[in-house]
Protein backbone atom coordinates (compact mmCIF):
# COMPACT_ATOMS: atom_id res chain seq x y z
CA UNK A 1 0.00 0.00 0.00
CA UNK A 2 1.14 3.50 -0.77
CA UNK A 3 1.05 6.34 1.74
CA UNK A 4 1.64 9.82 2.10
CA UNK A 5 3.08 11.98 5.06
CA UNK A 6 3.31 15.80 5.17
CA UNK A 7 3.29 18.90 7.16
CA UNK A 8 1.41 22.28 5.37
CA UNK A 9 0.38 25.50 6.90
CA UNK A 10 -2.64 26.72 5.96
CA UNK A 11 -2.63 27.73 2.77
CA UNK A 12 -0.92 23.99 1.86
CA UNK A 13 2.66 25.35 2.03
CA UNK A 14 5.00 22.92 3.28
CA UNK A 15 8.50 24.29 2.39
CA UNK A 16 10.85 27.78 1.43
CA UNK A 17 13.96 27.60 0.56
CA UNK A 18 14.48 24.15 0.65
CA UNK A 19 13.33 23.04 4.67
CA UNK A 20 10.39 23.01 6.53
CA UNK A 21 9.51 26.70 7.23
CA UNK A 22 8.67 25.65 11.22
CA UNK A 23 9.50 23.68 14.55
CA UNK A 24 7.20 21.40 15.13
CA UNK A 25 8.68 18.60 17.65
CA UNK A 26 4.96 17.08 17.91
CA UNK A 27 4.58 16.64 14.53
CA UNK A 28 8.10 15.12 14.05
CA UNK A 29 7.23 12.60 17.26
CA UNK A 30 4.27 11.61 14.97
CA UNK A 31 6.08 11.79 11.54
CA UNK A 32 8.63 9.11 13.00
CA UNK A 33 5.84 7.28 15.08
CA UNK A 34 4.17 6.98 11.76
CA UNK A 35 7.12 5.73 9.47
CA UNK A 36 8.75 3.65 12.12
CA UNK A 37 9.93 0.10 10.68
CA UNK A 38 8.37 1.16 7.23
CA UNK A 39 9.85 1.58 3.85
CA UNK A 40 10.02 5.64 3.27
CA UNK A 41 10.67 7.17 -0.23
CA UNK A 42 11.89 10.86 -1.06
CA UNK A 43 13.15 12.82 -3.64
CA UNK A 44 16.99 13.59 -3.68
CA UNK A 45 16.38 17.34 -2.24
CA UNK A 46 14.35 15.88 0.72
CA UNK A 47 17.12 13.47 1.42
CA UNK A 48 19.69 16.02 1.13
CA UNK A 49 17.85 18.43 3.87
CA UNK A 50 17.30 15.42 6.24
CA UNK A 51 21.27 14.78 5.61
CA UNK A 52 21.24 11.30 6.84
CA UNK A 53 19.08 7.58 6.67
CA UNK A 54 16.45 7.86 8.84
CA UNK A 55 16.71 5.24 11.49
CA UNK A 56 14.89 1.72 11.34
CA UNK A 57 13.29 3.05 8.85
CA UNK A 58 14.16 1.17 4.76
CA UNK A 59 15.65 5.12 3.05
CA UNK A 60 15.01 4.88 -0.59
CA UNK A 61 15.77 7.94 -2.58
CA UNK A 62 14.58 8.86 -6.42
CA UNK A 63 16.60 11.34 -8.37
CA UNK A 64 17.78 11.88 -11.77
CA UNK A 65 21.23 12.10 -11.15
CA UNK A 66 23.10 8.45 -12.39
CA UNK A 67 26.08 9.57 -9.91
CA UNK A 68 23.96 9.55 -6.71
CA UNK A 69 25.17 6.11 -4.34
CA UNK A 70 24.17 7.65 -0.64
CA UNK A 71 22.00 5.67 -0.67
CA UNK A 72 19.13 3.23 -2.00
CA UNK A 73 17.53 4.49 -5.49
CA UNK A 74 14.53 3.69 -7.40
CA UNK A 75 12.37 4.50 -10.04
CA UNK A 76 8.52 5.30 -10.31
CA UNK A 77 7.59 1.56 -11.08
CA UNK A 78 9.53 -0.03 -8.74
CA UNK A 79 8.34 1.71 -5.72
CA UNK A 80 4.60 1.20 -7.46
CA UNK A 81 5.73 -2.54 -7.79
CA UNK A 82 7.06 -2.42 -4.04
CA UNK A 83 4.03 -0.95 -2.47
CA UNK A 84 2.37 -4.14 -3.24
CA UNK A 85 4.32 -6.45 -0.54
CA UNK A 86 4.51 -3.92 1.73
CA UNK A 87 3.22 0.13 3.69
CA UNK A 88 5.88 2.29 1.65
CA UNK A 89 5.52 5.78 2.92
CA UNK A 90 5.96 8.97 0.72
CA UNK A 91 7.68 11.87 2.57
CA UNK A 92 8.62 14.18 0.33
CA UNK A 93 9.38 16.63 -1.44
CA UNK A 94 6.73 18.46 -3.93
CA UNK A 95 7.69 16.66 -6.83
CA UNK A 96 7.64 13.23 -5.11
CA UNK A 97 3.79 13.91 -4.28
CA UNK A 98 2.48 14.86 -7.25
CA UNK A 99 4.11 11.98 -8.92
CA UNK A 100 2.50 9.19 -6.76
CA UNK A 101 -0.39 11.04 -5.22
CA UNK A 102 -3.03 9.26 -7.96
CA UNK A 103 -1.93 5.81 -6.06
CA UNK A 104 -1.90 6.88 -2.67
CA UNK A 105 -4.61 4.87 -0.88
CA UNK A 106 -3.78 6.79 2.63
CA UNK A 107 -2.90 10.56 3.91
CA UNK A 108 -1.15 11.73 6.75
CA UNK A 109 -1.75 15.24 6.83
CA UNK A 110 -0.63 18.01 9.69
CA UNK A 111 -1.85 21.18 9.18
CA UNK A 112 0.38 23.52 11.21
CA UNK A 113 -2.01 26.75 12.60
CA UNK A 114 0.20 29.46 10.55
CA UNK A 115 0.50 31.02 7.00
CA UNK A 116 4.53 30.79 5.49
CA UNK A 117 5.65 34.16 3.60
CA UNK A 118 6.87 33.13 0.08
CA UNK A 119 6.69 29.27 0.65
CA UNK A 120 7.64 27.89 -2.57
CA UNK A 121 6.76 24.32 -2.01
CA UNK A 122 3.16 23.08 -1.92
CA UNK A 123 1.25 19.97 -0.78
CA UNK A 124 -0.40 18.29 -3.40
CA UNK A 125 -4.29 18.97 -3.83
CA UNK A 126 -5.96 15.78 -2.86
CA UNK A 127 -9.61 16.72 -2.45
CA UNK A 128 -10.57 15.40 -5.90
CA UNK A 129 -9.18 12.01 -5.70
CA UNK A 130 -11.98 10.76 -3.14
CA UNK A 131 -10.31 10.88 -0.14
CA UNK A 132 -12.44 11.34 3.03
CA UNK A 133 -11.37 12.74 6.42
CA UNK A 134 -10.73 9.58 9.04
CA UNK A 135 -9.93 11.43 12.13
CA UNK A 136 -8.52 14.50 13.01
CA UNK A 137 -6.88 15.38 16.61
CA UNK A 138 -6.30 19.42 17.32
CA UNK A 139 -2.84 19.51 19.43
CA UNK A 140 -2.02 22.82 21.24
CA UNK A 141 1.75 24.28 20.42
CA UNK A 142 3.59 22.55 22.91
CA UNK A 143 7.22 23.98 24.37
CA UNK A 144 9.10 23.25 21.39
CA UNK A 145 6.40 23.66 18.51
CA UNK A 146 6.23 26.72 16.94
CA UNK A 147 2.62 26.77 15.97
CA UNK A 148 -0.63 24.96 17.58
CA UNK A 149 -1.43 22.01 14.61
CA UNK A 150 -4.30 19.43 13.27
CA UNK A 151 -3.21 16.08 13.10
CA UNK A 152 -5.48 14.51 10.24
CA UNK A 153 -5.70 11.30 8.56
CA UNK A 154 -7.31 10.73 5.02
CA UNK A 155 -8.34 7.31 3.32
CA UNK A 156 -9.59 6.58 -0.09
Amino acid sequence: MLSMIFACDEDGAIGKDGDLPWRQSSDLQFFKQTTLNKTVVMGRKTWQSIGRPLPNRRNIVMTRDDEFAETERMGFEQVLELAQNEEVVIIGGGEIYALFLEHTKELYRTVVHTRVEDADTFAPEFAHLGFHLLTERFVAAGPKDDHAMTFQHWIV
